[in-house]
């Protein structure tokens, strides 16, 4: 059942093994997202219903835009790197987990400041025991080593920022609580760890994003809803789901007030997808509540809204980067 708040607008038809990370970029009027199984990275242009596919060489876990409305910085498997979807050239900045160690990097954000965050996961217990995972911090391109804020991690998830920057919030999956954060806007640095919500067995914390109005909407791995808390963490609305599991969203549109929401078909059994046809796909509901425009790696607090207000050639970066 649909919140009343919400109304089903369209489906992109991606059939994601494990669709993640979706960011709005206003400059292409495109949202871009990850199927991290299959190491791609999509975009769907908004305008003439296109959907893009990049093969990339490694699984991409989440990633942010910069700058550059030509590169993109990414939390690979094993670490940071920029990638330019045009050229399919990937530089990398910063290896983090070595290959075959059972880690590897899951999700992430650009904070109101312009730093990269992403965390990384335990995927395979025997190689890494549980706990093993980090969340990271890219304070910018120039200072290319990967500050360590978070040890004793099982599945990073979660990672997003209220509208002034000064409170966190991060989610261990398996725990099934929302951490809240205060965050230092000028340092990124955290301090004061609380509860912000628990949810009910059966359903898991994953990817999340914040309102204009500073509420926080977190996908549920498990029990196919989207539910949205108040700052004080109070329960604000929850959207059903035609599927059971939702990975992550993000608000976008050309006015902010579309929720895009990413989903998996991992894990189902055959008569499990059968019944959830639209499982990988990533669903797009118009929305009564607006969302804020994702900020810039680099950009010191740039928001891609506002880098596309300066004259970026939208033309010519979304003829590249088919």
């Amino acid at each position: 059942m649909t919140s009343a708040q919400f109304h089903p607008v369209a489906t992109i038809a991606a059939q994601c093994t494990l669709g993640e990370g979706p960011v709005w970029d206003p400059r292409l009027g495109a949202l871009w997202f990850t199927d991290i199984q299959q190491s791609l990275l999509l975009r769907f242009d908004w305008n003439d219903g296109c959907l893009h596919r990049f093969q990339l060489p490694e699984r991409l876990g989440s990633l942010g835009l910069t700058v550059d409305p030509e590169r993109l910085v990414c939390a690979f498997a094993s670490g940071f790197a920029w990638f330019h979807p045009g050229t399919g050239e990937l530089r990398w900045i910063a290896r983090t987990e070595p290959p075959d160690c059972g880690i590897r990097m899951n999700d992430g954000r650009v904070d109101r400041a312009g730093r990269f965050w992403a965390g990384s996961m335990v995927e395979d217990p025997a190689s890494a025991p549980s706990g093993r995972g980090t969340l990271y911090r890219l304070d910018s391109p120039e200072r290319a080593e990967p500050q360590r804020l978070l040890d004793g991690i099982y599945i990073s998830n979660a990672i997003c920022f209220s509208p002034s920057g000064d409170r966190m919030y991060f989610a261990d999956t398996p725990t099934r609580e929302i951490a809240e954060f205060d965050c230092d806007p000028e340092t990124g640095a955290l301090s004061g760890r609380r509860s912000f919500a628990r949810l009910p067995k059966g359903a898991f914390p994953d990817g999340a994003d914040v309102d204009s109005a500073g509420r926080v909407w977190n996908a549920e791995w498990g029990s196919g809803r989207v539910t949205g808390y108040s700052p004080d963490g109070r329960v604000h609305d929850r959207l059903d789901l035609p599927v059971t599991q939702a990975t992550c969203i993000a608000f976008g549109g050309p006015a902010l007030d579309l929720m895009f929401v990413t989903t998996a078909r991992e894990g189902l059994s055959p008569a499990e997808l059968a019944a959830q046809p639209l499982a990988g796909d990533v669903l797009v509901f118009k929305t009564q509540t607006r969302g804020l425009p994702a900020p810039l790696f680099g950009g010191s607090g740039q928001t891609a809204l506002g880098a596309a207000a300066t004259g970026v050639n939208n033309k010519a970066s979304s003829d590249r980067a088919r």
